[in-house]
């Protein structure tokens, strides 16, 4: 059984094929078909997925892949070649059989009897008894025996040969584990047993032996029995559920218990997702070299940034993987989340997803809300001003788009005030513009339904019209890029459409954006920026936040501002979180591109990387003490024959000419990784990560192969 939980082709038989070359018959062996395709859930039978849901997940750095993840030391032990550890054992032996022979020849003298003749009886050492004699001077020769070759082995370093090359081979394989007790079991669901749920933990057990649960199921079953717990939930209806419909009880609104398709390798039981293998290189720390490497809620959590050139691999290997982790978890009921793209970037098949909108397509089915849901009309222009013109604030982390969310508000709010509603994108525009007719229209309105305050609202902003720095004329420019035949049939507010509202974050919905990029690629940025502030605006006040709720942007060009970097921030103790890729951090103004870096906890630099984006990061994870050794190795050279001989045999021996060598240890202050590093020395298909989780623990930065 494989790490995801496919069967292994090594613990099965092979196929044996002849092949018919003229050199004879040779065999080659073609191994099975898996069981299933890789990222497929376990669960095609009962012994798969008992085999995946018995599968030890120790607790972990970091980052670290635990599905039956092994821990290594937290150092490297050190390794002898292994041609010097053969030929010094070798040379050992030698050394030892030539020892022994030259005591027992007499050439080294009698001395080494002396112990035997001190603390033994003269009758004995004289004795005619063979059995005497055996057991004395026979037992004290194979004394020194030992003790020549215990020395000479420990010198020879004889146990780490065994350990290397003897044991392995001699290894049995090792028994199947017994099956564990019943109240250690996660297949019994003990927990249920022992918060009273028994029937409901025997009708789950029998349909995980019958093969009739998924991984899903589990991790669905486990957030609905944690509301049992938490007191949300009453404990009868949960156990008639369960024992009515076993695995599929406690389903999610869409009625679907998995994904079409699964592209990632996933562990619902440890909400992870595994996007790769850590490099086995020495600047990734022993502990993590060859692990896999995966992220789950804990870590997105603090928001993550991946910045590579087109063709790195972001959609593909970063991006899509966690888009589909999210989607499981919301089927399992633990998360909310809305990924945000161009039509076509490949973020999965819309049967992933509750709701697709498509914007500025006339087949989409859902509408998008331009006022994120509320009804506050302050609350609205603030979101609403941030997408329109945040992009153009003074790029430092304390500027802010106030006048510009007044002049929307002194709008808004009177329009809401006499019909109920916020103004389509067309009446915005009308009013942005100062157009006579709508605004006389507003102010008769007002007048009649005696609304003195909004009143106030209106003749101020029909004071502030024409007047230079008046913040209308652009945002009734940028509006009118909304205002397009395009989009005629979108952002409608009259309720004739189907509109999607963040505050659906309540929720375990399944939301995916297309953005029009083709042909509205300002449109698009705006869209990106709106929906950014809506979400971290309904993040912030959801009333359930046991659910995770995550925000993708494939891509963040246009949407980096001072009010995004600073609410970004607040979303670690909202239980939520931002993935955001960027081609370069040149699409982002120079003045925030370390308050981001900082504002993220998981840092991702991908291949091709340029030097001034490199020195962004490497400035970002700072500096570490390292262990420098400078070694400077003296050819010696023999004047004598014996001489002569020795470095011979020393060349044998380590493969180099005889050296005088001198080193010098010293403590030292680098990078971790340079700039000249990230652009140069990352590989295709690889990528530099940093990872913080919630409880604030991180990991260096970790060499990353994303196709492995």
């Amino acid at each position: 059984m494989t790490s995801d939980g496919t069967h292994d082709a090594r613990g099965t038989h092979a196929t044996p094929v002849r092949g018919g070359s003229a050199e004879g018959a040779r065999l080659t062996y073609v191994p099975p078909p898996p069981a299933r395709a890789p990222g497929a859930a376990p669960g095609a039978d009962g012994e798969s997925f008992l085999a995946w849901l018995r599968t030890p997940r120790p607790g972990a750095a970091p980052g670290v892949w635990r599905f039956g993840h092994v821990p290594r030391p937290e150092q490297e032990p050190e390794v002898v070649p292994t041609r010097q550890l053969l030929t010094g054992a070798g040379i050992a032996f030698l050394v030892g059989w030539l020892i022994w022979s030259l005591l027992n020849n007499g050439y080294l003298g009698s001395w080494w009897i002396v112990p035997l003749e001190l603390f033994t009886p003269d009758s004995w050492r004289s004795s005619e008894s063979q059995v005497v004699n055996l057991l004395v001077w026979d037992g004290y020769t194979l004394l020194i025996v030992l003790a020549i070759m215990i020395g000479v082995g420990k010198i020879g370093r004889w146990d780490e040969v065994w350990r290397r090359f003897v044991a392995p081979r001699l290894r049995r394989p090792e028994p199947a584990e017994p099956q564990p007790a019943p109240e250690a079991d996660p297949a019994e669901w003990p927990k249920l047993r022992a918060g009273g749920a028994g029937p409901a933990a025997d009708r789950l057990a029998a349909d995980a032996r019958a093969g009739r649960m998924r991984d899903i199921d589990v991790a669905r079953i486990a957030r609905a029995w944690r509301s049992v717990r938490s007191g949300n939930s009453p404990l009868a209806a949960f156990t008639d559920a369960v024992v009515r419909d076993g695995a599929a009880a406690c389903p999610h609104p869409s009625g679907d218990r998995d994904l079409p398709q699964r592209g990632a390798r996933h562990d619902l039981a440890t909400a992870q997702v595994r996007l790769g293998t850590t490099v086995d290189d020495p600047r990734n720390p022993y502990a993590y070299r060859g692990t896999g490497l995966a992220l789950g809620p804990e870590l997105i959590g603090t928001s993550l940034l991946a910045v590579g050139p087109a063709g790195s691999g972001k959609t593909g290997t970063v991006v899509w993987p966690l888009a589909e982790a999210l989607c499981l978890q919301a089927l399992a009921g633990r998360a909310a989340v809305v990924v945000v793209g161009a039509a076509g970037a490949g973020l999965g098949p819309g049967d992933a997803y509750d709701v697709v909108v498509r914007v500025g397509h006339p087949d989409s089915v859902y509408d998008l809300d331009l006022y994120g849901g509320t009804t506050d009309p302050d609350e609205a222009a603030a979101v609403l001003a941030e997408a329109l013109v945040g992009d153009l604030v003074d790029p430092h982390p304390g500027a802010d788009s106030r006048r510009s969310t007044t002049v929307l508000a002194q709008l808004l709010g009177p329009f809401h005030a006499v019909n109920g509603r916020f103004p389509s994108v067309p009446q915005l525009r009308a009013l942005l513009d100062g157009v006579p007719g709508p605004l006389g229209e507003l102010r008769k309105a007002l007048q009649e339904a005696g609304q003195e305050a909004m009143l106030r609202e209106l003749d101020a902003r029909e004071r502030q019209l024409g007047h230079p720095g008046d913040p209308g004329a652009v945002l009734a420019d940028r509006i009118a890029l909304l205002d397009r035949p395009a989009f005629a049939a979108f952002f409608d507010t009259s309720g004739q459409s189907t509109p999607f509202s963040l505050r659906a974050l309540d929720h375990p919905v399944r939301v995916r954006i297309d953005l029009p990029e083709r042909g509205h690629a300002d449109a698009s940025r705006i869209l990106a920026r709106l929906v950014l502030a809506q979400f971290t605006a309904s993040a912030a006040v959801r009333e359930d936040r046991s659910l995770f709720a995550c925000l993708v942007l494939d891509d963040a060009t246009g949407t980096v501002t001072p009010e995004a970097v600073r609410r970004i921030q607040r979303l670690r103790s909202a239980n939520a979180g931002v993935v955001m890729t960027l081609r370069t951090l040149d699409d982002a103004p120079r003045p925030l591109r370390t308050p981001l870096l900082g504002a993220v906890g998981c840092r991702m630099a991908l291949s091709g990387l340029t030097p001034w984006d490199g020195q962004d990061f490497a400035d970002v994870w700072g500096k570490e003490w390292t262990e420098a050794r400078d070694v400077t190795d003296r050819q010696i050279i023999a004047e004598t024959p014996a001489g002569k001989a020795v470095h011979v045999l020393r060349r044998v021996i380590t493969g180099r000419a005889p050296t005088a060598r001198a080193v010098t240890v010293r403590q030292v202050e680098r990078e971790r990784w340079s700039a000249s590093e990230l652009a140069h020395a990352v590989p295709p298909g690889h990528a530099v990560l940093s990872l913080t989780d919630v409880r604030g623990e991180h990991a260096p930065p970790l060499l990353v192969d994303l196709r492995g």
